[in-house]
């Protein structure tokens, strides 16, 4: 399916085409587009190039670990990511390394990396849905994550399936993304007042 954005100014291929099913095709995805979508994370920025992100994958060739990442999925986004090839968790560390304060950039740095994990999707065809609905408490349960870090994303990784293929969903894939102009966000001279580029 062709979700290619409506730009209102010319932008890169990945970005114009980039967009997140809610169907995924049972195609798995290779074990080296994997590895190449966390090693474009790993190249993200980060603040004092703490790296503060972590991934916990589970694949669905293995059943086991795949239902324990379902299992801290929130309810309402399981019937669809449970049908994903991958699945994954992005933890972050909430204190610095460096000197053990809070790191208020860590989100951000996360944000990056997936990010980067993204746009690495795209390139090679894949597509990703992050969600946040996802089980904090149940993820630091399952995963013994430690309490300086956080479960804060999760990430549906596959190939976009064919909507009719999912009536529930369909609508849902088919459905154009809107977006505010960027009037509306990009301001100079006091808020609210459009920059004039």
């Amino acid at each position: 399916m062709d979700k290619r954005a409506p730009v209102d100014h010319p932008v890169d291929e990945l970005i114009a085409s980039r967009w997140s099913p809610y169907v995924f095709a049972s195609r798995p995805v290779a074990s080296e587009d994997l590895r190449a979508l966390f090693e474009a994370a790993r190249w993200a920025p980060s603040c004092f190039n703490e790296q503060p992100w972590r991934y916990i994958v589970g694949e669905r060739s293995n059943a086991e670990e795949f239902e324990r990442i379902l299992s801290c999925i929130a309810e309402g986004n399981r019937p669809w990511a449970q049908h994903a090839p991958v699945l994954a968790l992005g933890v972050v560390s909430l204190n610095f390394a460096r000197n053990g304060k809070p790191n208020d950039a860590a989100l951000h740095d996360l944000g990056l990396a997936s990010g980067n994990l993204l746009a690495e999707a795209t390139a090679r065809g894949l597509s990703v849905h992050q969600m946040r609905g996802i089980l904090p408490d149940r993820a630091r349960e399952v995963y013994a994550i430690p309490d300086d870090y956080e479960a804060f994303t999760g990430l549906a990784i596959g190939y976009a399936g064919e909507p009719s293929t999912r009536p529930d969903l369909a609508d849902r894939d088919r459905k154009r993304r809107p977006r505010r102009t960027t009037s509306e966000f990009v301001f100079s001279g006091s808020w609210g007042a459009s920059a004039k580029l």
